[in-house]
């Protein structure tokens, strides 16, 4: 069994590696008893995001109800012939990562179904579910157990998952609005996208980014320096995006060059080795 179990966690570890350069380089940099549960996180979210947004030759809701399905029986059973499941049954049981973050994350898949366009309140739903809570959950992982630190880091821990998924929101307007009718910002008009519109959906970004930086410095030291990695990512792709005028944004993905990822690596474990980071 821990043959089995060990190497579900590894195959959570190629998907990440697989599909995100950044969260691979920031999960390296986090003390290494965090490397695997957090592997298994975003091995779990990666897989359901993909049925929502690429498993276009077949039925997404289908697929998408059996998968929240098989995640509850894994967690009641505490296995699963599925890896992705198995592993990431694993975290939730030993960090006690509670049910109603994983329905916020499966509803929030749910309504990517739909591809609606979102009022404000619908918004805030769509990234509680889709990115506050993923933070939450890895949050859980960070604290080992620890309640009351939990408490006073989930109200930033909430602001970093929502500042990554904004700036995701801008990084993928083309893909999410021409090619995937998902309209996310409330009261935009991506037809007449304007500067006016751009400027004040950084702003709110922005508010998130420092909110968010106030927790890092308060986290525990195995997990600071990954998670400040993911930070400075984010935030040097959000002012590549600053620095683009609205029209480039809709016809354009944005990115971090591999180069300038491996810049701010050696920069983060520099200063964390020098206790100097934040």
């Amino acid at each position: 069994m821990d043959l089995f179990s060990e190497t579900t966690l590894k195959c959570s570890k190629l998907i990440t590696q697989h599909y995100s350069t950044s969260f691979t380089l920031g999960i390296k940099t986090l003390d290494k008893r965090f490397h695997l549960p957090i592997y298994a996180i975003y091995g779990y979210v990666r897989y359901a995001d993909e049925i929502v947004d690429t498993f276009h030759d077949h039925n997404k809701k289908e697929l998408l109800e059996r998968f929240e399905t098989d995640t509850y029986l894994a967690i009641k059973e505490k296995i699963s012939l599925n890896p992705v499941l198995h592993s990431f049954q694993m975290v939730v049981n030993k960090f006690k990562i509670p049910h109603h973050m994983i329905d916020a994350f499966l509803h929030s898949m749910k309504m990517d179904l739909n591809n609606e366009n979102y009022n404000q309140a619908g918004y805030e739903e769509y990234i509680y579910g889709s990115a506050e809570v993923v933070g939450l959950m890895c949050l859980k992982v960070f604290c080992e157990g620890d309640e009351i630190e939990y408490s006073k880091l989930e109200p930033s821990a909430k602001r970093l998952g929502a500042a990554f998924q904004k700036v995701n929101f801008l990084r993928d307007l083309k893909s999410d609005f021409k090619e995937r009718g998902r309209v996310y910002f409330p009261g935009v008009n991506f037809e007449n996208f304007t500067e006016e519109d751009k400027t004040t959906i950084e702003a709110d970004i922005a508010a998130d980014f420092d909110a968010a930086l106030e927790g890092i410095k308060r986290l525990p030291k195995g997990a600071k320096a990954g998670v400040y990695l993911a930070y400075i990512y984010y935030l040097q792709l959000f002012k590549k995006i600053k620095n683009l005028p609205s029209s480039k944004i809709l016809s354009e993905r944005v990115r971090v060059p591999d180069m300038k990822k491996m810049l701010l690596l050696s920069k983060t474990l520099l200063l964390n080795r020098l206790n100097a980071l934040v």
